[in-house]
């Protein structure tokens, strides 16, 4: 699947841009702030329904606008147009075909797209939160019971958490459900983690990262179901009237020699364990369901000394899916010429 075209709106210094981007590689570039960035925050919005940049998505609309709007037109084999705005009050609302998406997954299935960008080693650096959301995108992919399971799970959970806050009494009968629910969610994440295991310790060995572990700790006692988990920790819930134990606890353990790997690993070479984390995701992805992303580079000349680039873009170029990569020059160092370029510059966007 690749994006064909992109149409944006009011997203931050961008009032209103058109491209039709190419099925390969194409390379959008220009100065700091020019607004090349922003581009990829769109296109990601559209797969995604968030950016990868913020948790806040009212700090993407263009300032003194009532909203943003994105639209992408996707080829494949099954096509589909996709569009996204959020308005300052009514939040985000999405569209596949034309129709209303019931919930974010939509866009999920319609557009799979991931990437890397300079804060990709907050994958490595940060809480378990990142790391699950990373992980849970390949499983909503490889697993595709998983989206209901996971729909079902957070209904129930949202519920139980507000019975905890203002009838702990209620909160009981939902427990059921999230012990069902949640045993096939872990489950689930443990099969995508073990298929993943072989791309990503020879992506590791292709951009030559120091050899790392994988570990799924699973938000509750190995010792225990999840159901007596629940019930253990009833009180304890209670008494903090939130949810402590079930897979929304979850964490994806990254160790080097026996620690953790934020710990061990240099900030250089936790974004290159990041950057290959993502690349063995994308080769699962490739050859376990037949899906390829599309996969936006941010600038990843920055990222790389000239020792580990010719490894990274010997893996990129592996994966043969559609590439949108920024610069801050037209030139893209290690990688072929793209088929497309754009020039970015004060929020305007041409092509050269």
């Amino acid at each position: 699947m690749s994006l064909a075209e992109l149409r944006v709106q009011n997203l931050r210094c961008i009032e209103s841009a058109q491209i039709d981007l190419h099925p390969g590689c194409t390379l959008i570039w220009g100065g700091n702030g020019a607004g090349k960035t922003s581009l990829l925050e769109a296109a990601f919005l559209l797969g995604r329904g968030r950016s990868f940049r913020t948790r806040q998505t009212e700090q993407l609309v263009r300032r003194s606008a009532p909203r943003l709007t994105v639209f992408g037109r996707i080829e494949g084999r099954v096509p589909h147009a996709v569009g996204v705005e959020f308005d300052r009050e009514r939040g985000v609302q999405a569209r596949v075909d034309g129709s209303p998406a019931a919930s974010l997954a939509e866009l999920t299935f319609a557009f799979p797209v991931q990437v890397i960008d300079p804060d990709i080693h907050k994958l490595i650096e940060e809480g378990g939160r990142r790391r699950r959301r990373w992980l849970d995108w390949a499983v909503f992919h490889v697993e595709p019971p998983f989206g209901e399971a996971w729909s079902r799970y957070a209904r129930a959970l949202r519920q139980r958490n507000a019975a905890l806050k203002a009838r702990p009494a209620e909160a009981r009968p939902w427990e059921a459900e999230l012990a069902d629910q949640g045993e096939q969610i872990s489950a689930a994440r443990r099969r995508v983690l073990e298929r993943l295991g072989p791309y990503w310790r020879s992506t590791l060995a292709s951009v030559d990262c120091p050899p790392a572990t994988l570990a799924y700790a699973q938000g509750w006692s190995e010792a225990h179901s999840l159901r007596d988990a629940l019930n253990a920790a009833r009180a304890r819930d209670e008494m903090r009237q939130t949810t402590s134990v079930g897979p929304h606890r979850a964490d994806l353990r990254i160790s080097v020699d026996g620690r953790p790997a934020r710990d061990v690993l240099s900030r250089g070479q936790q974004k290159l364990t990041a950057a290959a984390l993502t690349l063995a995701q994308l080769r699962l992805l490739a050859e376990a369901r037949d899906v390829m992303p599309t996969l936006l580079l941010d600038d990843p000349a920055a990222e790389l000394d000239a020792a580990h680039q010719a490894g990274f873009v010997a893996e990129i170029s592996r994966l043969r899916c559609q590439l949108v990569i920024t610069a801050l020059q037209p030139e893209i160092p290690g990688f072929a010429q793209p088929e497309r370029v754009f020039h970015v510059e004060q929020g305007g966007v041409r092509p050269v």
